[in-house]
């Protein structure tokens, strides 16, 4: 157990760990007191870094040169000094005088000079020289490179350094080594060397390095702490500004940004204040217009009802004798009765209007079959398409199987759209395509006529708006009835969607959910059509639902 809780713990920290670069590029396009603070830490820190660094291999050289020049002085004193003594002194032809002389050089070697090792080896140049052995305090040979070596060899009157790591009690520290030639009467020349430990100058410059980053890391610290200070004094406004505003936008036209002092946040609040004050009071006053508007609609509609079926009667009574008339008063009566009737649908479609405005709209749900009722209205609408010269198609794959909806309100919005599709159709045949999936039931109707561009498709909704205002009305409609189609569908959690071109004519698609108030699939008919009316064929013969068995309309039976 404990084991596998251990395993769950790292595969949770592997995968909080892989999605930081998600959550900091989101922080980064969404936040900017995120977005500046890291701009500025990095280019801070990269400043520090440069100058720390910079410092750092200044101290260095300069504590090296300045050590190394010590060095040198020191090595060319003892040098110097020993030179003296053996040139001052008089050795005679005894050969015990000179090894005497040799030993008291080394000896002031080692007190003038503060070097930690000395070494010195002797130059074979001439056989007949008196022979006199080197040696070696605190430096092995071994430490000497063949290349310093040469150096000396070559240059009698030159000192010669190297840089070294010398053993000091175990362990390894930066040394320097100074070489020279000593001449030696009678013995010939001596590579004179010098160690000179620099662990002292080291430290001082790990000191000075570790003093350094831990300056810069609190500068980087600092920095970061007075950028966020001051980011948050000024993005602080900024983001209760874009709160505010958001919520402004969502629909609350109370909220304000409290304002404190007079800067230029402070103006900046104040302009915004003034600005929501004014979007209030226009949409208080655009929400009265509205809320009059409605009112008017549905008063003056209501009040127009008794009057208008009084005349209603009176054109109904007119039309039936008008046989009796002469052909002027025919003529007449028949004019009145058709315009009374338009304008008794004019005032139903106001009405309704005002209902989905004051949204007391209800449905009267009932089981039904999409597929019936297109078949229906394909009945109804015969006459009138066989007027036009269209040819009404039934496409029916799917949606025999009831759904709940309310049948009079879907029986509306598909006798619209088919009395749209017969009037702009240009007496070409119209196609009524039934079907249905898992989610949804859907129908479409397709007219091949003069069809809209898409600016126009996007409009067809609006109340009273005409794609082509030159046009007649042959029908009759009141302009009403696509925006009244588009609220039944949204009402029952549909949609009623819109394709056209121009010359290629226009669908229309209304789906319906299955179950629920929300669609949550695709719609079983594309709105964009995928086949010209040439490949449809026989395709879009009628159906006939007589001729299907009752049996196979129980829910889900054909779907």
């Amino acid at each position: 157990m404990a084991a596998t809780s251990a395993t769950t713990t790292a595969v949770a920290v592997i995968r909080d760990w892989r999605g930081w670069p998600t959550v900091t590029r989101a922080l980064w396009r969404r936040s900017l007191r995120f977005r500046t603070l890291t701009i500025t830490l990095l280019l801070t820190s990269t400043a520090i870094l440069i100058t720390c660094v910079t410092m750092a291999l200044v101290i260095q050289n300069d504590l090296f040169e300045s050590r190394k020049n010590e060095a040198l002085e020191d090595a060319a004193r003892a040098v110097n000094q020993a030179q003296m003594t053996l040139d001052s002194a008089a050795l005679g032809d005894e050969p015990a005088a000179l090894q005497e002389l040799w030993d008291s050089v080394q000896a002031d070697l080692r007190r003038y000079s503060t070097a930690e090792g000395f070494a010195g080896i002797r130059i074979d140049v001439d056989a007949d020289a008196v022979s006199l052995n080197g040696f070696s305090a605190g430096l092995s040979a071994n430490v000497i490179s063949s290349g310093l070596s040469n150096r000396v060899v070559q240059f009698d009157d030159r000192q010669s350094w190297q840089s070294v790591g010398l053993d000091v009690g175990g362990r390894v520290v930066p040394g320097i080594i100074v070489g020279q030639q000593l001449q030696v009467p009678e013995a010939g020349p001596f590579e004179l060397y010098f160690a000179y430990d620099l662990a002292d100058a080291d430290n001082t410059l790990t000191f000075v390095q570790r003093t350094l980053w831990i300056a810069g890391i609190g500068l980087v610290a600092i920095v970061a702490a007075i950028s966020f200070i001051v980011l948050r004094t000024v993005s602080t406004p900024i983001v209760e500004a874009a709160e505010t505003s958001a919520r402004l936008a969502s629909g609350d036209l109370g909220v304000r940004i409290d304002v404190h002092g007079e800067d230029e946040i402070a103006t900046l609040g104040r302009s915004f204040n003034a600005m929501a004050d004014s979007i209030e009071s226009q949409i208080k006053e655009l929400g009265e217009l509205s809320l009059v508007q409605q009112r008017f609609v549905s008063d003056v509609s209501h009040e127009l009802r008794t009057p208008l079926t009084t005349i209603r009667l009176a054109a109904d009574m007119l039309n039936d004798q008008r046989g009796e008339f002469d052909p002027t008063t025919a003529r007449t009566t028949e004019l009145l009765h058709t315009q009374v009737q338009r304008f008794e649908t004019l005032l139903s479609d106001l009405l309704e209007i005002s209902r989905y405005d004051a949204g007391s709209v209800q449905l009267e749900l009932e089981a039904t079959s999409l597929a019936h009722l297109a078949e229906d209205i394909i009945d109804q609408m015969k006459p009138l398409a066989d007027e036009r010269g269209s040819e009404l198609r039934l496409v029916a794959p799917g949606g025999y199987s009831p759904v709940d909806m309310d049948p009079r309100r879907v029986r509306r919005v598909l006798r619209n759209l088919v009395g749209n599709a017969i009037e702009h159709g240009e007496g070409r045949p119209i196609v009524v395509t039934v079907d249905s999936n898992q989610y949804a039931v859907a129908a479409g109707v397709r007219d091949f006529g003069l069809g809209m561009d898409p600016a126009d498709a996007e409009r067809v909704f609006d109340r009273f708006w005409r794609a082509d205002p030159s046009r007649q009305r042959t029908i009759g409609g009141t302009g009403l009835g696509l925006s009244i189609a588009l609220g039944d569908a949204t009402l029952h959690g549909g949609t009623l969607a819109v394709w056209s071109g121009l010359g290629v004519g226009t669908n229309f698609v209304l789906t319906l959910p299955r179950g629920g108030d929300v669609l949550e699939g695709p719609s079983p008919i594309q709105v964009e059509p995928q086949e010209p009316l040439a490949e449809l064929g026989d395709a879009t013969q009628p159906i006939q639902l007589a001729d299907i068995p009752a049996e196979l309309f129980d829910r889900g039976s054909i779907e």
